[in-house]
């Protein structure tokens, strides 16, 4: 009966453990592994991101949430006969809505920053002037009948998307004659939420009518105005500096500067989807909705989630690097310090996330990488014995590190200079390896 060599066990076992593709095999294997913690340090950050959500929430609901200006809108109840099932006649209360001829709003955004813990809230006290001139409603144009109108009951809306951040009262205006609104409105079929007050008697019947008011208005994050006017303008001024210009129309008129920004919007009724005047429901009139974001430059969980997309390729190429030190070195590492390395390269996620949340993110950024920088350094010193090659492990991770930076801050060309960096790491790897027999790698020399 034969029995196995185990000498020639031996020799296979080790032409295994030193041939290439063997370890090529084994480092994608543990990139793989690696995955699952560069998974976990994404839900983290996810994580952290919502708790932050959470705490400018609770700050927004007790100040004022962001907030939409939709009005004033004139409403006017009228009786609409019709036909019951058993075939006898009625008549409903139905309510026809009309809008400004124009409407003009100016005003100014004070803006104030808010924490809770280390999360910070961008909040704005709003102080609107607004101005609208309603014509004399033409029933004729609905086929109402002028006798079913109830002249009497005839309200003006405001429509106010979070009730709390209203400061003080609102009084309106038209020509000699003020007053009080009351919160809520008769009808939502078109506004959810705002304030109303019923017109003086005669009012409505009567040709122009003119609408001022004041508001005083506190907020976070984003206004909006809803264009209800056949010409609708709008000028805000705030010592922002960051703004963000968002909604259904931009600014025909904008200066941005170290002082903060000017914008002017004008809107005319052919720019939107939804008339001057109609009957019922009109559910979308905020889908026309423009506005001012206090845009908050540094979202340190934006940019972090977007560093934490590079995992896998800074484990490549570090590994890379690593792979190449050995055939250079002709010192083998073991699988487990290549996880060693891969862990000290996640670490970097994990204290660039914590460090950004107390400080500037490029500060937390350098901080985090040169702490990963210099332990990785140091472990390749000792791993390959060998100071050039750890110099040179080193000096790939602050090429890498650096790249991710400039690349992060170049949000609009991060595909164009990822690509190109991608290409550059390439065709260096294709050149430097460019005389190495693959074949005679790993047998003794």
């Amino acid at each position: 009966m034969e029995t196995s060599d185990p000498g020639l066990i031996k020799r296979a076992a080790d032409a295994i453990r030193n041939s290439v593709t063997f370890k090529l095999l084994v480092m994608g294997f543990l990139i793989l592994v690696l995955m699952i913690p560069a998974e976990m340090v994404k839900d983290l950050i996810s994580e952290r991101q919502g708790r932050r959500t959470g705490a400018v929430e609770e700050i927004a609901q007790k100040w004022g949430e962001a907030q939409t200006i939709a009005g004033p809108m004139l409403t006017i109840p009228f009786h609409r006969p019709f036909t019951r099932a058993d075939g006898t006649r009625g008549q409903e209360t139905a309510y026809a809505h009309f809008l400004p001829r124009t409407l003009d709003v100016a005003g100014t955004l004070e803006p104030e920053i808010r924490y809770r813990g280390i999360y910070q809230a961008v909040l704005y006290d709003a102080r609107l002037a607004l101005s609208a001139r309603f014509v004399r409603p033409d029933f004729a144009n609905l086929d109402i009948a002028e006798s079913d109108v109830l002249w009497d009951r005839a309200f003006l809306s405001l429509g106010i998307s979070d009730m709390t951040g209203i400061r003080e009262a609102i009084t309106v205006t038209s020509g000699n004659l003020r007053f009080p609104v009351n919160p809520g409105i008769e009808t939502q079929e078109v506004l959810a939420s705002g304030v109303s007050a019923r017109l003086p008697k005669g009012l409505a019947r009567g040709g122009e009518i003119p609408i001022d008011l004041t508001l005083d208005l506190d907020g976070s994050e984003r206004i909006r105005f809803v264009p209800v006017g056949e010409t609708t303008q709008v000028k805000l001024s705030s010592s922002w500096k960051s703004p963000s210009f968002d909604g259904a129309f931009l600014p025909v008129e904008r200066e941005v500067g170290a002082d903060g920004f000017t914008a002017r919007w004008k809107v005319l009724h052919l720019n939107r989807n939804f008339p001057q005047a109609w009957i019922g429901p009109r559910e979308k009139i905020a889908d026309a909705g423009f506005g001012v974001r206090l845009f908050v430059a540094a979202d340190v969980y934006q940019q972090s989630t977007r560093t934490a997309k590079y995992a896998v390729l800074f484990l490549v190429l570090t590994f890379t690097t690593f792979f190449f030190s050995e055939i250079v070195n002709r010192r083998r590492l073991h699988p487990i310090q290549y996880l060693l390395i891969g862990f000290a390269l996640l670490i970097f996620y994990s204290l660039l996330i914590a460090l950004s949340e107390h400080l500037r993110f490029g500060v937390a950024y350098l901080v985090s990488s040169v702490a990963v920088i210099g332990l990785v350094t140091l472990y390749a010193r000792w791993a390959l014995a060998s100071r050039r090659l750890a110099a040179l492990v080193g000096g790939v991770l602050v090429l890498l590190y650096g790249y991710l930076y400039l690349v992060l801050q170049l949000e609009d060309y991060a595909l164009l200079m990822g690509s190109i960096g991608l290409f550059a790491v390439l065709a260096s790897v294709m050149v430097a390896t460019r005389k190495i027999d693959w074949y005679e790698v790993g047998k003794p020399g």
